[in-house]
């Protein structure tokens, strides 16, 4: 094949100005204040909103090689933390544009290599002492926070149940407040499950101009639900509050001010003069102002908290939680529904309003349900090639008789709902349709090991193995509907619930009118979920709003003046003296320009700085004062308690009863910084970039024909 090379080491690196220009389009999604952008489809006209890193490069014409490293690393960020790659996009860019600054003052890139690397391995260490444990949380974000006194039980027990704790409530809720609604939920004759759930459901309603709603299901009048409390209130509740800073009085409260009142979920005496659990405000922490994903993310922790009292464990169970984004609704009708929410047809929604009320036989596929599926793994007999497996002798269309077949066996064991993992044969969709069975393809795996283990149902690969030890019982099918009770009616796809006594599996249903939303709010729901995920994982969460990055630049400072401290690589020990004191402090001003930059975009998106110059002349005037202290790690962790220039606390809750600040994950933010200065570095220590596969003449025409040289 024709082959050019061409030299990228020059002081100019060609793939480090690649990197910088690539992310150079991801810096308006640091900070809460994130930018949306538009991509635009050329070939289609269509276009879709995003507002992450992933959406980002995954929409970037990427065939460089750099930009395929950029890429490879971003999805591999995503892959193992959901989150950190906006953190990880633009610090390539700083770094990469820190490193061309070192070369065109001609500093070696072996030493540019080992001093950056052993530069951030002891920020990383350094920034350890501000880790905040999980079970402090609650004492760090609300230390200042001022509440009314305590709901207390009739046996004098004041509840304190993490999110289902009723002051925890107020910590998603604003200010203003609408006329008490009733929302009517889901009653159909399964009540086993939904019942348990509906005590920790949060109105799909909730917080659209009102601190809480009523949700009741319909036809009973025994009990009401504190939306989002996981508390079921007393219907003899009576007086209300009406003078509180906490509630405006345009509306009814539901709140009692009779404290013998008020029963729900106990969980002994608390000591805490706060008297609510941290899980609730370290969701509001970690959401950075995506308050939509918040209220859901309180109904999914109060369920899965409840369930898991028992075993004791804090985590959240990511593998019983999906999604499904219905068009055609305002966003406020978002909410988790308990059980399997997906879209189907017309025709399919049909057979659901045929099967409701009716226990049905569920059959698993774990493949895909069509006649030319083989599992993995399949070997065909070498050297034959298959013309038709299956001739028919009496004629007609191929595949007709494998088609007869596998309705029979549906037909046989008297099957009505099948999940099936992969896709599914759409003549044999229409068969199924009109015998009454309901065939949902594409279905996650975890969705079906939920179904098996509350069903008894096992997963088989093709039809023919089924046998009736295979099929489970005790499911059921209806039409989703709406918070008003309103069946939904979309038209092209319509939202059905597919659900089975006890089974754990919760739905967020995110709804939208806006089609090229629907990226968006799924994005950003799986990352606040991911969020709290690797926090309760980790037992620590950083404080955020550019806390860990300002200790990280007087880290910098440090170590620039004290060149002896930085010596634990054996590259870096090996080098002479005179040569670590000439580069040393150059590199590391390098390491360091790429915090400040990221502190300084983040001030400017926030509108917490007119100019990036404003913003820089900030961080100096908290560097100066934390090296004047004394003590850096205190005074910055002083200042995000105070709420200062670099505070955590979101604009985007201006009316939030509780001054929250924002923290971030520990290891997800540690890991997109190595991995980001790993592929600077990396891409620096490039030399050559050979090209195979091109035309000479193609090459000789380009405008970059002059780098090349031709093998």
């Amino acid at each position: 094949l024709p082959m050019a090379f061409r030299d990228v080491n020059a002081r100019r690196h060609i793939g480090l100005q690649q990197l910088s220009s690539l992310a150079s389009t991801g810096r308006t999604f640091l900070g809460p204040m994130k930018s949306h952008k538009f991509i635009v489809d050329e070939s289609t006209n269509q276009s879709t909103l995003i507002c992450s890193a992933l959406r980002l490069i995954e929409s970037l014409d990427l065939t460089s090689a750099a930009g395929q490293l950029l890429n490879e690393t971003i999805q591999a960020q995503n892959k193992e933390f959901k989150t950190g790659m906006s953190t990880l996009l633009f610090l390539v860019g700083a770094w990469s544009n820190a490193v061309v600054e070192c070369l065109q003052q001609n500093v070696p890139v072996p030493a540019i290599v080992s001093v950056m690397s052993e530069g951030l391995n002891s920020c990383c260490e350094r920034v350890q002492c501000l880790q905040i444990p999980i079970h402090d949380v609650k004492k760090e974000l609300c230390s200042n926070r001022v509440r009314p006194k305590a709901f207390e039980s009739k046996t004098g027990q004041v509840g304190c149940d993490g999110l289902t704790d009723p002051w925890n409530l107020l910590c998603f809720q604003r200010d203003i407040f609408a006329p008490e609604e009733v929302i009517p939920i889901n009653s159909s004759s399964h009540q086993g499950d939904d019942c348990h759930f509906k005590k920790c459901l949060v109105s799909p309603l909730a917080g659209f101009g009102s601190v809480a709603s009523l949700v009741k299901a319909e036809g009973d009048k025994s009990s009401s639900v504190l939306s989002g409390s996981g508390i079921i209130a007393s219907s003899c509740i009576t007086q209300k509050l009406t003078h509180s800073r906490h509630f405006s009085t345009l509306g009814k409260s539901w709140f009692s001010s009779q404290q013998g009142n008020f029963q729900g979920y106990l969980s002994g005496p608390s000591t805490d003069p706060c008297g609510c659990c941290g899980l609730g405000h370290l969701a509001m922490a970690l959401s950075h102002g995506n308050q939509t994903s918040v209220k859901l993310l309180q109904s999914i922790a109060a369920y899965q908290q409840e369930k898991a009292e028992c075993s004791g464990s804090s985590q959240i169970n990511v593998t019983e939680i999906v999604t499904c984004c219905v068009l055609g609704l305002p966003e406020i009708y978002s909410c988790v529904s308990p059980g399997f929410v997906t879209l189907v047809s017309p025709e399919q929604a049909t057979v659901v309003k045929h099967l409701a009320d009716k226990p049905l036989r569920i059959l698993l596929m774990d493949g895909d349900l069509t006649e030319q599926y083989r599992h993995l793994g399949f070997n065909r007999p070498h050297n034959v090639r298959t013309i038709l497996e299956h001739p028919s002798p009496q004629g007609g269309r191929a595949g007709d008789a494998w088609l007869s077949r596998m309705s029979d066996i549906l037909m046989t064991f008297e099957v009505n709902l099948v999940l099936v993992k992969g896709n599914v044969c759409e003549n044999l969709m229409e068969r199924c349709i009109a015998s009454r069975i309901l065939v949902i393809g594409c279905v996650a795996r975890d969705v079906l090991c939920a179904f098996g283990e509350v069903t008894g149902a096992q997963a088989v690969t093709y039809l023919s193995q089924l046998n009736a030890s295979c099929v489970g019982n005790g499911a059921w099918a209806e039409l989703w509907k709406a918070g008003d009770g309103y069946a939904m009616d979309l038209g092209a796809l319509v939202p059905a619930r597919i659900s089975a006594g006890g089974i754990p599996l919760l739905t967020a249903v995110l709804t939208t009118a806006l089609p090229s939303k629907v990226q968006l709010l799924e994005d950003q729901f799986w990352t606040l979920l991911y969020r709290l995920h690797h926090a309760l994982k980790d037992g620590n969460v950083f404080p955020g709003g550019g806390t860990v990055e300002l200790l990280c630049l007087s880290h910098i400072q440090v170590l620039a003046e004290q060149p002896e401290r930085l010596g634990n690589d054996k590259a870096v020990r090996e080098f002479p003296s005179p040569w670590l004191a000439e580069y040393k402090s150059i590199v590391l001003q390098a390491l360091a320009s790429g915090w400040k930059r990221y502190l300084s975009v983040v001030l400017c998106n926030t509108a917490k700085a007119r100019s990036e110059l404003e913003a820089c002349a900030a961080v100096d005037h908290h560097l100066q004062k934390a090296a004047a202290c004394g003590s850096s790690s205190a005074y910055i962790l002083e200042e995000f308690r105070r709420g200062g220039v670099l505070r955590g606390g979101s604009d985007s809750f201006p009316d939030q009863v509780t001054d929250l600040k924002v923290c971030d994950n520990v290891a997800a933010k540690t890991e997109a910084w190595r991995r980001a200065l790993d592929l600077v570095l990396l891409v620096l220590q490039t030399d050559t970039e050979i090209i195979t596969g091109t035309g000479r003449n193609q090459l000789l025409n380009s405008p970059v024909s002059s780098e090349f040289m031709f093998l």
